[in-house]
């Protein structure tokens, strides 16, 4: 039997609602699972046939350490995802490389567009943290100069009012099948805020979304085991990508009955 270790961090309010079942279903798949926190110095990763990266909630503020992290056990053991995803995946600027549609975006705090709203975040960010939205230009150029100053990368978009109506929908893929896709509630919506719980209801996606979710996928070379691909439409009505979600994303398994089977599955293939 194949012993897998769940990477995870230490909360002792223990968020993660998806544990226990991907272990479940791990071992029904003949994968021992054992949850270990990510930063915890005591553990042998090499003791495992592979380290599964998943609910790292706490990496942002030691995005570094992370990363280091991530190369030691991959030196030792096989780590899924990648080393290099993560890398990557850990700063937004990866969507100027895609070669795919992606929400208009300004990468300065310099002569931003005439948009009605703003939508202005760093590219190093997560759970909208440090995001604000608003339609004062003044107050979204001076929140992107504030990130510059700091060191960090500003994203200036514009505002899609098309995430009110049509809302993100995520597709979600193990081993680059896909799996299943959700409707998520918007994150930005007057009243909202990041720590808020996000909403979502299953969707069956359109075929144009299917289409621009696997030219994501074939711009990635190293193995996914998962892979979450966040796409929203413009006023005209053509998808294109919010985000990629490949370090630690929330999968959404309870939505589908097959979605933990189906990752079990791709873990056991790539095994």
């Amino acid at each position: 039997m194949s012993i897998c270790a769940y990477a995870t961090f230490y909360n002792p309010e223990d968020h993660d609602d998806e544990r226990d079942g991907v272990l479940a279903a791990w071992r029904e798949a003949g994968i021992e699972g054992r949850a270990e926190q990510w930063d915890d110095p005591t553990v042998d990763w090499s003791a495992y046939d592979a380290v599964v990266v998943r609910s790292v909630w706490d990496y942002l503020d030691r995005r570094a350490d992370f990363l280091a992290w991530a190369r030691r056990v991959e030196r030792g053991t096989k780590l899924l995802n990648p080393a290099a995803v993560l890398e990557s995946n850990t700063d937004k600027t990866y969507l100027r490389e895609l070669g795919v549609p992606i929400v208009p975006t300004h990468w300065s705090p310099e002569r931003l567009p005439y948009w009605e709203e703003y939508v202005v975040k760093p590219a190093i960010s997560a759970g909208a943290r440090d995001t604000i939205r608003t339609t004062d230009r003044g107050r979204a150029e001076a929140h992107a100069a504030a990130l510059a100053a700091a060191g960090r990368v500003p994203m200036i978009q514009p505002y899609l009012d098309m995430v009110e109506s049509e809302g993100e929908t995520s597709l979600l893929y193990f081993n680059r099948r896909f799996s299943h896709a959700v409707r998520r509630t918007p994150m930005l919506t007057p009243g909202k805020t990041g720590a808020d719980q996000v909403l979502a209801d299953p969707r069956t996606p359109a075929p144009d979304q299917v289409e621009l979710a696997e030219k994501v996928l074939a711009a990635i070379p190293q193995a996914l085991l998962y892979a979450r691909i966040d796409l929203v439409r413009l006023p005209d009505g053509s998808p294109v990508v919010m985000e990629i979600e490949l370090t630690e994303p929330y999968l959404y398994l309870r939505y589908e009955p097959r979605a933990f089977a189906n990752l079990a599955t791709a873990l056991r293939e790539l095994l």
